[in-house]
């Protein structure tokens, strides 16, 4: 009860702060925590009058003018509290019935249209880079096709530079896909569908004398499903694992096409010093692989560069680089040939020692 009291003086005194600031004067309440109420001066108060069914609450607000020192006038106020009223008869109805579950109909969310044209736009970029790409391809190798048939290129040289320009050519074109997480496998479709083609004229299932010149050494079909089945599978692998993140698929498909295909021309015309260890490879094809090889590495590299994929520190890539040639045109140089293609082993270990030296 004495808590109930002190919450109504509080109460009063924001009642006095209102007339105060209404009328000009300062109230001066009189009302202690015990609910005792005291005068101006003071002096000890006297216990409020009680009441029966204790709901009234008496207080005297004493106003004073700010500029008067004395009483002016003397107000008595008087709150009842009562308890709250009873609820009328029709709160006390019963609860209304449970009408039967019904299934709503639910609609699709509205999507804006512009909401739909970003999200559509990447699509049909990867979807036209893709179809461009393919039919860059497939043009290469015809161009050469129609030239060997006419006898204005020999068969070993063209199909030395569809097995340089086909890999170079596929890197380079990366950047026009879109920066999208499925771009590298609308870009892998390229050389997937060269797969398949490989696949199918190599088992003699569909006859394309062309591509057979312009690809083989001896006008096999079965050679087919070895170096150039293996040159597309590592196009694939570089497009699907290092993409445009990281300069070991750049770096391995420089070697794997730039440095063995030259290696292969300049051998053939200018190999006649041959290697102590392998007399299937000259000293003028190794020469000619690392060399090259490390060139177009660091330009597809700088390539690369220009675009902002890569930040690299020149210094430091150069050294990585000519490391990642000269182990490549080791490896290329073993008397291996007849066990491992040099589609196999060049590539995969530009990937290892790139990996390693560049660290991703």
């Amino acid at each position: 009860m004495q808590t109930s009291f002190f919450l109504l003086g509080t109460r009063i005194s924001l009642v006095r702060a209102e007339v105060s600031a209404a009328l000009g004067f300062d109230t001066v309440i009189r009302v202690d925590a015990r609910g005792h109420q005291t005068n101006t001066k003071e002096t000890p108060g006297r216990p409020l009058p009680k009441r029966t069914s204790m709901a009234l609450l008496s207080c005297t607000l004493t106003l004073s003018h700010s500029s008067l020192r004395r009483h002016v006038h003397e107000y008595t106020t008087t709150i009842h509290l009562s308890p709250p009223p009873s609820p009328p008869p029709h709160w006390n109805l019963p609860n209304p019935p449970v009408l039967p579950f019904r299934r709503l109909v639910s609609f699709p969310p509205y999507i804006p249209r512009s909401s739909l044209i970003s999200a559509t736009a990447p699509l049909l970029q990867d979807a036209g880079a893709t179809a461009t790409v393919l039919a860059g391809a497939y043009s290469l190798v015809r161009t050469f096709d129609t030239l060997t048939q006419r006898n204005l290129i020999q068969q070993s040289l063209s199909r030395k530079l569809v097995h340089i320009l086909s890999g170079l050519l596929f890197a380079a074109c990366w950047p026009i896909f879109s920066t999208s997480t499925q771009a590298r496998y609308f870009a892998s479709v390229v050389p997937l569908v060269n797969c398949l083609r490989l696949i199918v004229h190599g088992f003699s299932l569909v006859a394309d004398e062309g591509l057979i010149k312009s690809v083989t050494r001896e006008g096999n079909p079965q050679e087919l499903l070895r170096g150039p089945l293996y040159y597309v599978l590592i196009l694939i692998l570089c497009a699907l694992v290092f993409w445009r993140e990281s300069p070991t698929g750049v770096i391995s498909l420089a070697m794997m096409c730039g440095g063995d295909g030259v290696a292969d021309i300049i051998g053939r015309r200018f190999g006649s010093s041959k290697l102590p260890y392998n007399q299937h490879k000259s000293w003028a094809g190794s020469i000619s692989m690392f060399i090259c090889g490390f060139l177009i590495s660091i330009g597809m590299l700088f390539y690369y560069s220009a675009l902002g994929y890569f930040q690299l520190d020149w210094t430091w890539t150069i050294q990585r680089v000519a490391l990642v040639a000269l182990v490549a045109t080791v490896v290329e140089s073993l008397p291996i040939t007849e066990v491992v293609d040099d589609n196999i082993t060049v590539p995969l270990v530009s990937m290892v020692v790139s990996m390693l030296s560049f660290g991703y």
